[in-house]
């Protein structure tokens, strides 16, 4: 999701206003190309001189989130992050280095690992979620440098 229109489109499927605040977060939301936390989207409101409050932007994150536009990532430092994202069951994968996310269907086997974990403790798994962290391509080419070499 590259524009903002699905974003919008998706409020007002959520029975959600497209109010001008809203329009801003979603616009500063769908420019993202990896995660960014709310404290980045506070500052790139206030760097750009838009109208758009902390609260208010706290509040919009809250209804994509609700809406499964985003999602929250809990980052290996413990800071809490957002990607956006389609709204079918998927994981990440996130650089640590630049913050680029891929999405990860729950296609390899992670529902049957789930289903053993039920049975063995006997917990009704409602939901989970997976999040990994590593060196996406690009910047695994930029730490070998030209012709491969590690610097």
């Amino acid at each position: 999701m590259s524009t903002v229109e699905p974003l919008l489109a998706a409020l007002e499927r959520g029975g959600y206003q497209r109010t001008e605040p809203r329009r801003l977060v979603a616009t500063m939301v769908a420019q993202h190309d990896g995660h960014f936390t709310a404290p980045e989207l506070v500052r790139e409101s206030r760097r750009r001189g838009l109208p758009v409050g902390r609260a208010t932007i706290f509040r919009a994150l809250d209804v994509f989130l609700a809406l499964g536009l985003v999602e929250r990532l809990d980052l290996p430092d413990g800071e809490h992050a957002y990607v956006l994202c389609e709204p079918t069951h998927h994981h990440h994968v996130v650089c640590q280095r630049c913050g680029r996310t891929a999405e990860v269907d729950d296609d390899r086997g992670l529902r049957t690992v789930v289903q053993e974990i039920e049975q063995h403790t006997g917990y009704a798994i409602d939901t989970h979620r997976v999040e990994l962290f590593g060196t996406c391509p690009s910047c695994q080419a930029q730490e070998a440098g030209p012709a491969g070499r590690a610097r």
